[in-house]
């Protein structure tokens, strides 16, 4: 098994899923100016604006549907550290390799193929708020659906190139791993 060609797959994989977590990560500052802005409206000039509401929860959407796969890349998703904490880069790889493949993966495929039809019944009637002054985009909004699982999908992708590159990296019975970049600690 050849695994440099495959680890430039990975590291291509988490360039773009860091290049598009950083981007979004900007949504939060909108998100957080924007609310500030609508409460002050609100409190302050007693008057209110439904668009402005929508396009805090749309971005908020954003933010946590594109930003899902650059958290798991960088680790910071919640787990349950009683196996994990102290293993080997060995059995991290193996806890990695299985969790993609048998849980991650098919948890996206799923997600894609179920939200597909619902995300284009939306496209089709170019679907749109409905409040009369709300955003006309619910139809951007429900593709990040699909987006976050193919996102998903390909961060797992990497994550299991990773870990069969630190399975097959060694001769058994030695621990001496060179774990390669991502997110896997030693």
């Amino acid at each position: 098994m050849t695994v440099s060609p495959l680890l430039a797959w990975a590291d291509a994989i988490d360039r773009l899923t860091t290049a598009i977590g950083r981007t979004v990560a900007w949504a939060s500052l909108f998100v957080v100016l924007m609310q500030f802005a609508v409460v002050l409206m609100r409190y302050v000039l007693g008057a209110g604006s439904l668009w402005m509401q929508e396009s805090v929860v749309y971005a908020h959407g954003a933010l946590l549907m594109l930003a899902v796969a650059w958290t798991l890349r960088e680790g910071g998703h919640v787990r349950v550290d009683i196996f994990y904490a102290d293993a080997s880069a060995r059995i991290k790889a193996k806890i990695d390799l299985i969790g993609a493949v048998c849980l991650l993966l098919p948890f996206a495929i799923a997600l894609t193929v179920l939200s597909l039809p619902y995300v284009a019944r939306s496209w089709s009637i170019l679907e749109r708020s409905r409040e009369t002054s709300g955003l006309p985009i619910v139809f951007l909004l429900k593709t990040l659906i699909p987006l976050f699982a193919l996102l998903l999908a390909m961060q797992g992708v990497s994550q299991a190139i990773r870990a069969a590159a630190v399975l097959f990296s060694a001769a058994p019975g030695t621990d001496d791993y060179v774990i390669p970049a991502g997110r896997m600690d030693a």
